[in-house]
C-alpha cells in the first residue's frame, strides 16, 4: 500500500511567535525555502506586530514527526478607517504560503480563511507565495518586482546602468555628498526625517517611527540604513533588508533638493556597493505598481520587471478593502495631505498609516 500523501498527514497549528526555539525553527525553513522574502520571517511579524498594535500570527504545517512542509505569516491588520483585514504579511510587498506541494499550501490557504474569520477578518490578502484557487480572487497584472545581480565591483556597477542614468549618477557623485550607514539612533532619526517628509510630499500618511525602530531592532544586523548628507543635512535615506544574500532597500525617499543633487540616484548606487561590501549577490528593487513613476525610475536602472501575483479572498457580501493610492476616491485626500505642515502630518499620519497594512 503506498504510503498517504505529505498533505493528508499534516496537521497546521499556530507557531509561538514568543518562543525562541519555535521561531528558530520557522526561521530555519524560511533560509531553506527558495521562495521566500524578508517578510516571511519572524522578526519581520514581531517588529510589525511591536511597531503596529497589530496582531501577529504564523500558521504552521507540519508532519507527524514535526517536520515542517509549509507555513504562511499574517497580520490581523484593524482600522476605523480601512476596516479589516488578515494581511500575508503585513506591511509588507511580499509574503504569502510558502509549501513544498500543493496540497499542503491549500492546507495553508483554508487554515488561513478560518484564521480570519476567527479574528472577524473579512477580508484575506495574500501577497505572493503559492496562490490557492476556488475562492479566491488572482491579480497578476497590478505590481512588478525588480530585482538582479551585482557586479564585481564599483566600477563594473557603475557601468552596469543603462548610459542616460548613469550619467545622473554621475552627476551626483560630483556634488561632494557623503554616505554613512548604521543601525543606531542617530541613522534612524535621520532616515525618519526625510522619510516622513518624502511621504507626505507624495500625499501620503507617514508608517509610524516605531515601526521602523522596531523591525532594525529585530533584524539586527540584517538591516541597516544608508543615508545621504549635503553639507552635513540629510537629504536621501533608505531602511534596507539583507535576506539569503539579497539586498532590499525598503523605505527610502529623498526631500526636494535631492533631486538637483541626484541624490537618490547616487544613494541606490552607494547602496550597491555598500550591500557588495556585506557579501551580497543581488540587489532586489523591490515592486512597484504597473505604470507608475516607481516603476519607469527602475526600468531607467536597467532592472526588468517581473509579474507580481496577489490573491485575496472575502466574505460573501463583503466588499474587499481600498487601501490603493491610486484609486479615485483618495485623490482629494492626497491633494489635501501634499499641503499639510510637517507637524501635522507626522502627527497624525502613524495613526492612520498603522491601519493599512
Amino acid at each position: 500500500m503506498n504510503a498517504p500523501l505529505v498533505h493528508e498527514r499534516v496537521k497546521v497549528r499556530h507557531a509561538n511567535l514568543f518562543d525562541p526555539d519555535d521561531c528558530a525553527r520557522v526561521d530555519t525553513f524560511v533560509a531553506q525555502h527558495p521562495e521566500s522574502t524578508p517578510f516571511h520571517c519572524t522578526a519581520w511579524l514581531k517588529g510589525v506586530a511591536a511597531g503596529t498594535g497589530q496582531k501577529a500570527f504564523c500558521l504552521v504545517a507540519e508532519t507527524p514527526t514535526g517536520q515542517i512542509e509549509g507555513l504562511v505569516p499574517a497580520h490581523a491588520v484593524g482600522s476605523p478607517l480601512f476596516g479589516r483585514a488578515l494581511v500575508s504579511s503585513g506591511f509588507a510587498v511580499g509574503g504569502g504560503i510558502l509549501a513544498n506541494s500543493h496540497g499542503v499550501a491549500e492546507r495553508l490557504a483554508d487554515a488561513l480563511w478560518e484564521l480570519a474569520q476567527a479574528n472577524n477578518c473579512p477580508t484575506v490578502e495574500l501577497r505572493g507565495g503559492a496562490l490557492p484557487q476556488n475562492s479566491w480572487i488572482i491579480k497578476s497584472d497590478a505590481h512588478a518586482n525588480f530585482a538582479r545581480l551585482l557586479t564585481a565591483d564599483d566600477e563594473a556597477e557603475l557601468l552596469a546602468i543603462p548610459r542616460k542614468q548613469r550619467a545622473e549618477v554621475r552627476k551626483g557623485l560630483d556634488k561632494g555628498l557623503v554616505i554613512e550607514t548604521g543601525n543606531n539612533q542617530r541613522d534612524l532619526d535621520w532616515h525618519y526625517r526625510v522619510y516622513s517628509e518624502s511621504v507626505r510630499n507624495l500625499g501620503t500618511p507617514v508608517f509610524p517611527k516605531a515601526l521602523m525602530a522596531e523591525v532594525l531592532t529585530a533584524f539586527g544586523d540584517d538591516a541597516d540604513i544608508l543615508t545621504v548628507l549635503a553639507d552635513g543635512k540629510p537629504v536621501a535615506s533608505v531602511l534596507s533588508l539583507y535576506h539569503k544574500g539579497a539586498v532590499m532597500p525598503y523605505w527610502g525617499g529623498g526631500l526636494h533638493e535631492a533631486r538637483a543633487l541626484r541624490a537618490n540616484d547616487v544613494m541606490y548606487y552607494a547602496l550597491m556597493n555598500h550591500a557588495r561590501t556585506r557579501g551580497c549577490a543581488a540587489f532586489d528593487f523591490g515592486r512597484s505598481k504597473v505604470g507608475s513613476g516607481a516603476f519607469s525610475f527602475k526600468k531607467n536602472w536597467g532592472f526588468e520587471p517581473q509579474p507580481l501575483s496577489y490573491a485575496m479572498r472575502t466574505a460573501d457580501g463583503a466588499e474587499p478593502r481600498d487601501i490603493n493610492p491610486n484609486s479615485p476616491k483618495y485623490k482629494a485626500q492626497i491633494a489635501i495631505w501634499q499641503k499639510l505642515p510637517l507637524p501635522v502630518a507626522n502627527l497624525i499620519g502613524p495613526w492612520i498609516a498603522k491601519g493599512l497594512g
